[in-house]
C-alpha cells in the first residue's frame, strides 16, 4: 500500500512540478520562521534557568520616583538586614564588569570582572572546577576565574595558589567555576575589593544609591521584607530630611511621597525586569513575542496557502479518486493516503526550512547579537511538534476535500465544488489577504518611525566628535586626577586636527554616571548629574534656553555655580529660574543658565531633568569622568585619529588600546534594535507578500482553468477581452477587499501599541493605510489579470467540443 501511494504521489508530483515546488518552497518558508523564532525564544527563557536560586534570589529596585527606577540601593540597610529572619542572605556587588587586564608571567588577557561580596557564589551556584564556593573569596586578595580564563592564562597548569596582577594589585587565585547555562551574571572573574573600595565608609550614608543589592528570601516572605526594608528608610532617610528642613513629616510626604522599593525575583531578572539591572542585560520581551506572533501569521499564511492549492489541485485527481472508490478503497483509506502525501512534502519542506536556518543563522546571531545553535533536545522536540501541527492543519482538510468526491459524478466527468469546500478556500484566501495586508501596512509605519528617530534633531551635533575612553586611577585624589586630565588635554589640543577637547562624568547615549536631587521650594527635583569642562557646551552646539554657559571667566562657577536644562526648569515651575538658589546635596548652588533641552538616551527616550557642574565644583564626580570629548577637523580625520591612537597608547594609556566611537554613531546605536526591527519586518513582509501571490497565482490559474468552456462561449458570443477579465478577476477584488477590512483594525491597534514604546513618535495616520491597500490591490490585479489575459488568448476550440 505504502508503495503505491508513493509511486502515485512520485506520478503527481512530477505532472505537477511547478504545484509541488510552490507547496514546498511556501511551507518551508513558514516553517524556517517559525524556527527562527523558536532558537530566539528559548535562547531568552534559558537565562538562569539553571540557577537553582532563582526564585529566592531577588534584587532590590529604588523608586526615586514615578519615572526613575534603580537597580541600586544603600550600604547602611546592612546593618538591619542581619536582624531579619525572613533574608537567609544579602549580597552587595557592582551590577557592571571591570574590563580590565589580568597578567600571570607574560601572558596578559582582558575580561570582564565582576567585583562583589564574598558569598557571590551562594546566590550565582556556578559549577567549581578547583576550589569550592565557600573558599573561593576568603579575602580582599583572592579571585576567582572561570574555566576559560584559567585555560588562556594558565594552559594545563593548576591555578589555585598561583598570584595574577590585576590593577596594581596581587591577586591569588582560589577557586575555577565553570557557568553552566546563561546567566543575569557571567563574570570571567570575580574579585572581593567592593568593601575596601566602594562600601567603606557608606555605613551611614542614606543618599548615596550606588551600590547592587541581592537578597536570598523565600518567594512568600518578599512582601514582608519589602515593607520593612521601606520602614527603615522612612526611619533613617524621611524623617532625618524632614527634620533637616524643619518641617513636619506629614507636610514633607506631602512634597515627598514615602520612599518606595520593589523585590524583584532573579527568574524575572531576563524578560520581565522593570529596569536595567544586570551586566548581562535584559530581553526585550515585547520584541520577542512579536518575533514570535509574526513567524506564526508567516506560519498560519504558508498552510492556508498549501490547504488552498492542494485542494484546488484535489480537482485534477478526482477520476483517480472515483475509480480507487470503484475498486474498493474507504474514505479512510483515501484520507490516509492524502494525509501520507502532506506528511512527505512536510518532511521535504520542514528539511529545506533546516538548510535555510543553517544558512541565514549566521545573519541571524549578528541580528540578534547571539550565537544560536541547532542542537538542544528542547529544540528538536519543539521542530516535532510544530512537524505534527503542519501535518494535521494542512493535511487533514484536503484530505476530508476529497475523499468526498461522489463517485458517479466524478466518473462521469461532471464533477463541480460543494458550496462549502468553495467557501472554506475563499475564507483561507481572505485570511490570506488579511495577513499580507497587515505586513505591508506594518513595514510602512516601523519604516516611518525609524526615519523619524533618524532624522530628529537631536538639539546637539555630534558631527566630527568622538568620545575616548579615559581610564584613570581611582586611589588618586581628585585634585590628583583633575590635574593630570588637564595635562592630557592640553596635550590633545597640540595635535594637528583637534579643534577642542572637553572632559566629562556622564556618556552621551548612554546617561549620567549618576543622578542626584536638588529642592528648590520644597520641590525636589531627580536630575541627572551632567559633570563637565567648561568647552563641553559650545563644543557640542548645545544652545542656551536663558542665562549664561558656565565660563572659566566666573571664579564662582567653580565652587557654586550650576545650570539646568528646559525639562527641570519646568519641574521647578519657577517663570525665570536664573539667580535663583537650589539645596543640591545641602550644597547651595545659584542656577545661572538653562540649556535648551537636548537628547541624552537617543531619540527615541524621553529628555531627563539635568544638572550641569563644572568639574570642579562637585569633586567627587571627577572619580566617574571616563570620557573625553574631541572635536576633529573632518579634513584630516584619519592623520588625525592615527595621531591621537599613537598619543594615547604611548603617554595616557600604555596597557590599553586606544578606544573611540564617533558621537553621532552613539546615538544611531541607541535605536540600532528598531532599525533592526525595521529591517526585520521588511524582510518577512518579502516572504509574506511572496508566499501570497504564488498562492493566489496557482489559485487564479486553477480557478480560471476550470472557467475556460465558460471563456470560450462568451468569447464565442463576442464578449470582448475587458469584459471578461472583469469579469475573472471581480471576486479576487472582493476578497482583496474584504481581507485588508479585517486587518485594518488589528494593525491599528497593535502598530500604535508598539509606538508606545517611544517618547517621540509618528502618529497612526490614514496613509500607510491607503498604501498598503494600494499596494496590495495592484499586487492582486497584476497576478490575477496577468493569468486571465493568457486565458482569453488561448484557443477556445478545444474548449467548445468538449462535452
Amino acid at each position: 500500500m505504502l508503495k503505491n501511494w508513493i509511486k502515485i504521489f512520485l506520478y503527481q508530483a512530477k505532472r505537477n512540478k511547478v504545484f509541488t515546488a510552490l507547496n514546498t518552497l511556501g511551507l518551508s518558508l513558514g516553517i524556517a520562521g517559525l524556527v527562527f523564532a523558536i532558537l530566539y525564544w528559548n535562547d531568552e527563557h534559558s537565562y538562569n534557568a539553571w540557577n537553582p536560586e532563582k526564585e529566592k534570589v531577588h534584587q532590590v529596585l529604588s523608586h526615586i520616583n514615578d519615572d526613575m527606577i534603580w537597580a541600586h540601593s544603600v550600604y547602611p540597610l546592612a546593618k538591619y538586614m542581619k536582624d531579619m529572619p525572613e533574608i537567609e542572605e544579602f549580597c552587595y556587588l557592582n551590577n557592571w564588569y571591570f574590563d580590565e587586564i589580568v597578567q600571570y608571567g607574560q601572558k596578559k588577557e582582558k575580561i570582564k570582572i565582576l567585583d562583589s561580596q564574598p558569598n557571590f557564589f551562594s546566590l550565582f551556584p556556578f559549577e567549581f572546577i578547583r576550589g569550592n564556593a565557600k573558599t573561593a573569596l576568603p579575602d580582599s586578595g583572592s579571585i576567582a576565574i572561570s574555566d576559560e580564563v584559567a585555560t588562556r592564562l594558565f594552559g594545563d597548569q593548576d591555578p589555585i595558589g598561583k598570584t595574577i596582577k590585576y590593577s596594581g594589585r596581587q591577586l591569588v587565585v582560589r577557586g575555577v567555576y565553570h557557568i553552566p547555562g546563561k546567566s543575569s551574571y557571567s563574570p570571567a572573574a570575580v574579585t572581593s575589593l567592593i568593601y575596601e573600595t566602594r562600601l567603606k565608609g557608606n555605613e551611614d550614608q542614606w543618599g548615596n544609591f550606588n551600590f547592587c543589592l541581592l537578597l536570598k528570601v523565600k518567594p512568600q516572605n518578599a512582601a514582608g521584607v519589602q515593607k520593612k526594608l521601606e520602614g527603615l528608610f522612612m526611619e533613617y532617610k524621611t524623617k532625618p530630611s524632614a527634620k533637616e528642613e524643619g518641617i513636619d513629616l506629614e507636610e514633607y510626604l506631602k512634597a515627598n511621597p514615602p520612599f518606595k522599593i520593589s523585590l524583584e525575583k532573579l527568574a524575572d531578572a531576563r524578560l520581565h525586569s522593570i529596569t536595567e539591572g544586570y551586566p548581562e542585560g535584559r530581553g526585550n520581551y515585547q520584541f520577542l513575542l512579536i518575533m514570535a506572533g509574526l513567524s506564526v501569521l508567516i506560519l498560519i499564511l504558508s498552510i492556508t496557502n498549501y490547504i488552498n492549492l492542494a485542494t484546488a489541485n484535489a480537482i485534477k485527481r478526482a477520476k483517480e479518486v472515483g475509480v480507487r472508490k470503484v475498486l474498493g478503497a474507504g474514505k479512510g483509506n483515501i484520507i490516509k493516503q492524502f494525509v501520507f502525501e502532506t506528511i512527505i512534502i512536510t518532511i521535504t519542506a520542514l528539511l529545506l526550512a533546516l538548510v535555510i536556518v543553517e544558512l541565514a543563522l549566521p545573519f541571524y546571531n549578528d541580528f540578534l547579537n547571539k550565537t544560536l545553535v541547532l542542537n538542544s533536545s528542547l529544540f528538536y522536540m519543539q521542530l516535532v511538534i510544530t512537524f505534527i501541527i503542519v501535518v494535521v492543519t494542512a493535511g487533514i482538510l484536503p484530505a476530508v476535500y476529497v475523499a468526498n468526491f461522489e463517485t458517479l459524478n466524478v466518473l462521469r466527468g461532471n464533477f463541480t465544488r460543494s458550496k462549502s469546500g468553495v467557501w472554506a478556500r475563499n475564507a483561507m484566501l481572505v485570511v490570506q489577504f488579511a495577513i499580507a495586508s497587515f505586513f505591508i501596512v506594518g513595514s510602512y509605519i516601523v519604516y516611518e518611525q525609524v526615519s523619524f528617530m533618524a532624522n530628529k534633531d537631536l538639539g546637539l551635533s555630534g558631527a566630527q566628535v568622538i568620545n575616548v575612553v579615559y581610564r584613570k586611577v581611582h586611589n588618586d585624589s581628585t585634585s590628583i586626577i583633575f590635574n593630570n586630565y588637564d595635562r592630557v588635554k592640553q596635550e590633545v589640543k597640540k595635535i594637528p586636527g583637534v579643534i577642542n577637547v572637553s572632559g566629562a562624568a556622564f556618556s552621551l547615549a548612554d546617561g549620567a554616571a549618576s543622578s542626584s536631587g536638588f529642592t528648590y521650594h520644597n520641590k525636589n527635583i531627580q536630575a541627572q548629574n551632567m559633570a563637565m569642562d567648561f568647552e563641553f557646551i559650545d563644543m557640542m552646539k548645545i544652545k542656551m534656553a536663558s542665562g549664561r554657559n558656565l565660563s572659566e571667566k566666573f571664579a564662582s562657577d567653580t565652587i557654586s555655580s550650576m545650570m539646568i536644562n528646559e525639562t527641570a526648569a519646568k519641574m521647578m515651575h519657577e517663570k525665570d529660574p536664573i539667580g535663583k538658589i537650589v539645596d543640591w546635596n545641602s550644597q547651595k548652588l545659584k542656577i545661572v543658565g538653562v540649556v535648551k533641552d537636548f537628547h541624552m538616551y537617543g531619540p527615541q527616550a524621553p529628555i531627563p531633568p539635568m544638572s550641569f557642574f563644572h568639574l570642579k565644583t562637585v569633586d567627587w564626580m571627577l572619580y566617574n569622568m571616563d570620557k573625553m570629548y574631541i572635536k576633529v577637523d573632518p579634513n584630516n580625520i584619519e592623520q588625525t585619529l592615527a595621531a591621537l591612537d599613537k598619543y594615547w597608547t604611548a603617554k595616557v594609556d600604555t596597557e590599553y588600546p586606544f578606544q573611540y566611537e564617533f558621537v553621532d554613531k552613539a546615538y544611531e546605536r541607541t535605536y540600532q534594535s528598531y532599525i533592526k526591527q525595521r529591517n526585520l519586518f521588511s524582510l518577512l513582509n518579502i516572504v509574506v507578500i511572496f508566499i501570497a501571490l504564488v498562492g493566489l497565482f496557482a489559485l487564479a490559474s486553477y480557478s480560471i482553468q476550470r472557467r475556460m468552456k465558460e471563456i470560450a462561449i462568451r468569447k464565442t458570443l463576442g464578449a470582448e477581452t475587458g469584459t471578461l477579465l472583469r469579469e475573472l478577476s471581480k471576486q479576487y477584488i472582493i476578497f482583496c477587499i474584504i481581507g485588508f477590512a479585517i486587518a485594518f483594525v488589528p494593525a491599528w491597534m497593535l502598530l500604535d501599541m508598539w509606538l508606545d514604546n517611544f517618547a517621540f513618535r509618528i502618529p497612526v495616520s490614514v496613509i500607510p493605510f491607503v498604501v498598503g491597500f494600494v499596494v496590495l490591490m495592484v499586487l492582486t490585479l497584476t497576478v490575477v489579470l496577468s493569468r486571465a489575459f493568457i486565458a482569453t488568448r488561448t484557443n477556445v476550440l478545444p474548449y467548445l467540443k468538449t462535452d
